[in-house]
């Protein structure tokens, strides 16, 4: 199995009515900004372990690591619901801040659904960063008011689907299923270059055995509903010009744009987007799919160095 060379230490810290799970590596030095790790959809804080160890034992001199589970996911918990709403990441991350780093801007990165949010909150929060990380965050295709009814219908019976048990996530029968499981939706994550399974490792902090022995997955079914309100890419554009920190958005030479739209949105009209935010610099990682941080964790590493440091 991999292993791991920066343990983390888990703290559960309240946020707005949820009990977040939230994972530090390293000790906070007066001067060194920390960085916040926020991870994408069915993904978990311990995802970023990999690029962690990857990290130069210079760079993390002094530096605090902070990735929390998103609410819904992980090891975070709090009242049941029955459907998320995309403004709670920006507020949940919003209170975050207020509690490791209420007097000082941090380093924030994202991945994925992760790497919007953040997007998104520098234009809402830009004193609170100091340097900005996007990981393959694309956004989506613009939407027309037009799409609004069906858009509601569709998410109405999403919320039906979901009472009657019809979006559970199926357990495994141990935890090696629950690797074959990732190793299938991403092969690269099976064997790294020592010959040491990450997917088997990844598998037990995604994962948790219940009481009849079967590996379940830390997400919440309700993620599946499709959001009720349209993707509003006038407001995304809006945000961006609002951005004022220093920018890297880092894709996958084999990334999923095309796979997920279909022709309905591309990576150059994602890099159109990007030419709004006044200092944004692309760099994109070979032999990488949109799991770029399991994928290629040193080649992250020291694009992080870089530009953090």
């Amino acid at each position: 199995m991999y292993q791991v060379k920066r343990p983390s230490r888990s703290e559960f810290i309240p946020i707005r009515n949820q009990q977040y799970h939230v994972r530090i590596w390293g000790e906070r030095r007066p001067g060194i900004a920390p960085l916040v790790l926020v991870h994408g959809w069915m993904d978990v804080a311990a995802s970023y372990q990999f690029v962690v160890d990857a990290l130069s034992d210079a760079f993390m001199q002094g530096r605090q690591l902070i990735a929390p589970d998103w609410r819904g996911y992980g090891l975070t918990t709090g009242a049941p619901i029955d459907n998320y709403w995309y403004p709670d990441y920006l507020a949940d991350l919003d209170f975050l801040l207020d509690h490791y780093a209420p007097d000082r801007p941090v380093d924030l990165l994202g991945h994925s659904m992760g790497g919007n949010v953040v997007m998104n909150y520098a234009g809402v929060r830009p004193t609170r960063i100091r340097r900005l990380v996007n990981l393959e965050g694309f956004g989506g295709p613009a939407t027309e008011p037009g799409q609004a009814p069906q858009r509601y219908a569709k998410w109405l019976d999403g919320l039906r689907q979901l009472q009657r048990g019809e979006l559970d996530l199926r357990p495994y029968e141990n935890v090696e299923g629950v690797a074959r499981r990732l190793s299938k939706t991403n092969p690269r994550l099976a064997r790294d270059q020592a010959g040491q399974d990450k997917a088997l490792w990844l598998a037990a902090h995604w994962a948790r055995q219940n009481a009849a022995g079967q590996w379940e997955i830390l997400g919440d079914p309700a993620h599946k509903i499709v959001n009720a309100q349209l993707f509003r890419a006038d407001e995304l554009l809006e945000l961006y010009k609002c951005i004022t920190m220093p920018v890297l958005a880092v894709e996958a030479v084999h990334n999923s744009v095309d796979l997920w739209w279909r022709g309905k949105f591309s990576i150059a009209q994602y890099h159109e987007r990007l030419k709004l935010v006044r200092d944004c610099r692309i760099e994109v990682i070979d032999d990488a799919g949109h799991m770029l941080h399991h994928d290629q964790p040193e080649r992250l590493a020291r694009l992080l160095e870089g530009f953090l440091d």
